[in-house]
């Protein structure tokens, strides 16, 4: 008979390595950085190339790493963490290769490949020392929800459960074979090519929901609406794009509600630090689970930042100044965007690097290539940081060893950092629209299937430095920032009257009129200004994918006090299949153009 300690010891499929020891961790390494990391990868920058933003993988990974874990038991769940910690790492990573598109459109000289790697490997462990120094602060000290590393925590709890396991696979996996079938059929033409079908942006919206999908098309639609007024003010030429001037407007709304949100964030950040007494009673978690030397994680933050700027300026020939400027300002953004995380679930990555811009231009900075290079820094390091905080919220509710995360992310970035390089390349080379600057393109120049917004938003703000600086870039700068404030002041008195709250939960129409509210009359900045960076037809099929996965939802909810369905709602049905068409997608595209430059190879 086995003791009560051997479950969380001994494997309950015996063809499995010991937990703990050097087998285990090398086969869930392996899966997670050589694998789950790549599939990641792949549709994060894929997402970046075609939208503009990217899922988190953590939920992707952690199921399918689940199928191998689960043979642990409920001990299990720890090693599952390793595996999305890396996963997620790896295609974090990896989506920051659209900053070697915003290089091409900018017309930059594109260093060579290992140089750039190693840039990125520099930055990115930059990122993780940062991040678990952090740590103690956010996640232990003011105790932070980070709703993302909560799901994900109930998710692999969730997920030791083989059956609940096998219909959650089912679900995703039906989803990246709709999504194959579908990005192979509009690559075909014919009705889905007319439409402009894009499965991961549908997918997209899928996961979440019509209260995001929808304000999208409204920012969309009134974009078109006001073009002829953009034309009249001189803002615009006749032909260009609405969101060659809404991408500008969209940026400032996103800083205006930050401003809001983080002053919010900062008040009650201050007061929970003031009122934290004793620590949170947890799990008993044994010895050791959150273990760390503070001397040596110093040192190696201390010497990634040093390699950084020595890379920068040495290799890249940047100044140094403005990377130690760089390297600086991570460290606020990591608090700040960190708070931000933990409290909203949201990380104004674009915004860390518009601002940083912003305060080098005030010093001076008018390199365009300069400003992309320094704030590749905080694009990336902030990313990477505030990854690392949220994989330790799940890490702490689950008892997963701290240390054991930190040298799973270690060996993720590692890759990432390789498959950033060569995912941008390669898919820059199987499409060369993507090396054509979007925003010098007229409307109907604009390609249907690659928004690339991301991209769009960061070179249009560095066109804006030196001698290429307008006027009304500023001053649509200035009107976002002002909607910004305004919109999310609007919603945060709103919902903070308890008249409207109880009005919301007394029944349907209290239900409607907050929809309609959220999602049409006052959408979250942050919502809405996605529409403000995308073509149309990119928003109108990102709404429709929020408005189906609602909808969905909504018809298959049980009746209360009926039996739930056996998903847990942080892993919802519509979500799973939109997670599913956005990799199916992704892997065909990546498929079509490898095929394509194989058959160019071939015929050269």
């Amino acid at each position: 008979m086995r003791r009560a300690s051997e479950p969380e010891t001994l494997p309950r499929w015996r063809w499995l390595p010991s937990a703990g020891s050097w087998r285990y961790h090398a086969l869930l390494g392996a899966l997670g950085v050589l694998v789950l990391g790549p599939l990641g990868g792949v549709t994060a920058a894929y997402m970046n190339f075609s939208l503009g933003f990217f899922v988190g993988g953590q939920v992707l990974a952690g199921i399918l790493g689940s199928t191998v874990t689960v043979g642990y038991g409920p001990s299990g769940k720890h090693g599952a963490n390793y595996v999305q910690t890396a996963a997620a790492s790896v295609a974090g990573m990896s989506g920051m290769g659209v900053l070697i598109q915003a290089m091409v459109w900018l017309d930059l000289p594109q260093p060579p490949a290992w140089q750039l790697v190693l840039y990125f490997l520099c930055i990115g462990m930059f990122g993780v020392g940062v991040g678990m120094l952090c740590t103690p602060i956010l996640v232990d000290r003011l105790q932070l929800t980070f709703p993302s590393g909560l799901a994900v925590a109930n998710i692999l709890c969730a997920l030791t459960d083989p059956a609940l396991l096998r219909a959650s696979v089912r679900q995703l996996g039906g989803g990246v074979v709709a999504g194959i079938v579908a990005g192979l059929a509009v690559a075909r033409g014919g009705l889905l090519a007319a439409i402009e079908l894009s499965a991961s942006t549908f997918g997209a919206g899928l996961v979440v929901g019509a209260r995001i999908g929808i304000p999208a098309v409204v920012a969309g639609l009134l974009g078109v609406a006001l073009l002829p007024t953009f034309v009249s003010m001189g803002w615009l030429q006749p032909g260009d794009p609405p969101r060659k001037i809404t991408f500008l407007i969209a940026l400032g709304m996103i800083m205006g509600a930050a401003a809001v949100d983080l002053a919010l964030i900062g008040y009650g950040a201050l007061r929970r630090w003031r009122a934290s007494g004793a620590p949170r009673e947890v799990p008993d978690r044994g010895v050791g689970w959150s273990r760390r030397n503070t001397l040596r994680l110093v040192l190696w933050t201390g010497a990634w930042a040093a390699a950084l700027v020595a890379t920068g300026h040495a290799v890249l020939g940047q100044p140094v100044g403005f990377l130690v400027l760089a390297v600086a300002l991570v460290f606020v953004f990591a608090l700040v965007n960190g708070i931000s995380l933990g409290i909203s679930d949201s990380n104004p990555i674009s915004s860390a690097f518009v601002v940083a811009v912003v305060l080098m231009a005030a010093l001076g900075l008018a390199d365009a290539g300069v400003g992309l290079m320094a704030g590749t820094v905080l694009l990336v390091s902030t990313s990477v940081a505030c990854d690392m905080q949220q994989d330790r919220s799940t890490g702490w509710r689950l008892g997963s060893n701290r240390l054991l995360q930190f040298r799973y992310q270690v060996a993720g970035i590692g890759v990432g950092a390789l498959l950033a390089v060569g995912l941008a390349q390669l898919f820059m080379a199987a499409y060369p629209v993507l090396r054509l600057d979007q925003t010098l393109m007229r409307a109907g120049e604009q390609p249907a299937e690659w928004s690339a917004a991301m991209t769009y938003k960061f070179v249009g703000v560095l066109r804006g430095l030196g001698a290429h600086d307008q006027r009304f870039q500023r001053s649509a700068i200035g009107v976002g920032v002002g909607l910004g404030l305004a919109i999310e002041l609007l919603r945060r008195a709103l919902r903070s009257r308890p008249a409207y709250r109880r009005f919301v939960a007394a029944g349907r129409a209290g239900f409607a009129t907050d929809f309609v509210v959220d999602a049409v009359v006052l959408p979250s900045p942050y919502a809405f200004s996605f529409g403000g960076f995308v073509n149309l037809h990119t928003a109108v099929w990102f709404g429709a994918g929020g408005v189906a996965s609602s909808l969905f939802e909504t018809l298959a909810r049980p009746p209360r006090g009926a039996a739930s369905g056996a998903l847990p709602s942080d892993m919802s049905r519509s979500s799973l299949l939109g997670g599913g068409l956005i990799a199916g997608d992704a892997l065909a595209a990546l498929g079509i153009g490898i095929a394509a430059l194989a058959s160019t190879l071939l015929a050269g």
